[in-house]
């Protein structure tokens, strides 16, 4: 399936002018004027990057990305924001989110993160895409790097992990570092996002 950028922004010159700057870059565009219009055409499928304001009428960008964390959306996401939004994006990158850009943005800076974006979806899917591939790096982790995968899976913080594995904190998070190096990503929702992916959860569960 061809990378798309899908841009949601309810302000109609922005998404002419970045729809033109991406285009201008070779990059394919779709733009959206809300975030309900978005959730409406998702699908698991899509492949590329979102870039996504913060605030809009009716259902803001936060709101829409919550609900793309439910719906185990394997889309990077980048916020576009005002200078006054940066402490909600900050929030959403501890959550997953890839990025955020403060407006008035460069332009060379945000196609640079949008096609770091895009990269990194591609090397995800491309593990994820082969269950074989996806099964050789589990098969490299060793038996506690697996303990410690399964219990972030299950949403447990470092010093559960630790006191149910009867470890330190600084072992787990030793562990934690090791095993996101071999798989490939830099967080928790990466690692949930790309075992997704794999199995194709979710697929059907939007509407």
């Amino acid at each position: 399936m061809t990378q798309h950028v899908y841009l949601v922004d309810d302000d109609e010159a922005i998404r002419d002018s970045l729809g033109w700057l991406l285009q201008s870059r070779n990059l394919n565009c779709q733009a959206y004027a809300s975030a309900e219009s978005f959730l409406d055409a998702w699908q698991m499928e899509m492949t590329g990057c979102l870039l996504l304001d913060i605030r809009m009428k009716g259902m803001s960008g936060l709101e829409l990305f919550d609900r793309l964390l439910e719906l185990n959306n394997p889309l990077p996401v980048i916020f576009l924001t005002g200078h006054g939004d940066v402490p909600m994006a900050v929030g959403a990158l501890k959550k997953g989110a890839f990025d955020f850009v403060e407006k008035p943005f460069d332009d060379n800076e945000l196609v640079n993160r949008v096609l770091e974006a895009m990269q990194l979806d591609q090397n995800r899917r491309a593990v994820a895409a082969s269950s074989d591939s996806l099964n050789s790096l589990i098969e490299k982790l060793t038996t506690r790097e697996r303990q410690v995968m399964e219990l972030i899976l299950a949403g447990k913080f470092n010093k559960v992990i630790a006191d149910e594995l009867s470890i330190s904190m600084r072992t787990v998070e030793v562990h934690r570092a090791n095993l996101f190096e071999k798989m490939g990503v830099r967080t928790a929702v990466e690692l949930s996002q790309l075992m997704s992916v794999r199995t194709g959860a979710g697929i059907n569960n939007h509407g």
